[in-house]
């Protein structure tokens, strides 16, 4: 911040505007940019984690689904066991309970589905080890000895899904920039105010010496400052209310860890600063722009 707002002049600082519609402009618009940049900051680590997460634990996990008879279920399952027990890559395999499969099912059919009464499939877990299995080759046996057994290796949903993850947490990256923008655009506008209506006494100032440096440099600092404080008083409580959301787990796995993790929760700290640099290169910008259409 230092390096930001240069040693304060109280003489300098005395031509800009300390109160008024111009303070409360760039302190809440800084406050609130500031404040929904750590929900866009948010939301793109979450889906950042939520992408890593699909795109490593549905890679190594597959289901194979038995459709058969009833009187010869029985035999297609120990037929897929065999197959599986031989087949080089899989670490290991289990036939889902009916208790699991009804949790499956209850978003969509309710708790209290007949599933013993139902001619539901038979669902095999399949996980790989590191090396991996060939799922073409594990095809064509489950055709041979098990005709009813169907694999599927989440391949043709998993890579929607975390494409979709991906260009989410590339749509709060992109939220971020914009905001900065706005945030530039609306501090830009309050700086011209500001020397708008200061022309008569930058005039005096131009008559007795002052260099435009040194009247840009007076704007420079106040906003910039100004920026800094609604800023972090934005990230305080957008962090707060982040850290207030529910968990995952009682949220129902709803919001899917919404929020900071770990080292994340760095993250923020680091709003206020860039708020900062924003207001001074855009103060500065409007500050030279301003003053060379004074007369």
């Amino acid at each position: 911040m230092s390096a930001l707002i240069a040693p304060r002049d109280k003489a300098s600082d005395r031509i800009v505007p300390p109160s008024g519609f111009t303070v409360l402009l760039t302190s809440f618009t800084a406050g609130a940019m500031a404040f929904l940049t750590v929900f866009a900051l948010a939301l793109s680590l979450a889906t950042g984690r939520l992408a890593d997460r699909w795109a490593s634990e549905l890679a190594q996990t597959s289901t194979i689904r038995i459709s058969a008879p009833a009187e010869q279920m029985d035999a297609q399952l120990r037929a897929v066991e065999r197959v599986l027990q031989t087949t080089p890559g899989i670490a290991s395999a289990r036939t889902l309970s009916e208790e699991e499969q009804r949790q499956l099912l209850e978003p969509w059919f309710g708790p209290d589905l007949p599933i013993e009464n139902l001619p539901v499939p038979k669902l095999v877990e399949v996980i790989e080890n590191s090396e991996g299995y060939d799922s073409e080759g594990l095809r064509q046996r489950l055709a041979a000895e098990a005709p009813g057994a169907i694999l599927d290796d989440h391949t043709r949903w998993r890579k929607p899904l975390v494409s979709a993850a991906d260009r989410l947490r590339m749509l709060g990256f992109v939220a971020i920039v914009l905001i900065a923008a706005s945030t530039a655009a609306m501090i830009t506008l309050a700086a011209q105010s500001a020397l708008a209506a200061n022309a008569q006494v930058i005039g005096v100032l131009r008559l007795v010496g002052a260099r435009d440096s040194y009247i840009a440099g007076a704007f420079v600092r106040r906003f910039t400052l100004r920026a800094f404080v609604g800023a972090v008083g934005g990230t305080v409580l957008g962090t707060l209310a982040v850290a207030l959301l529910p968990d995952s787990e009682v949220a129902g796995n709803f919001l899917t860890g919404l929020g900071f993790q770990g080292a994340h929760w760095i993250w923020p700290f680091a709003i206020p600063p860039l708020a900062a640099l924003v207001a001074h290169l855009a103060t500065r910008n409007a500050a030279r722009r301003t003053l060379r259409g004074i007369a």
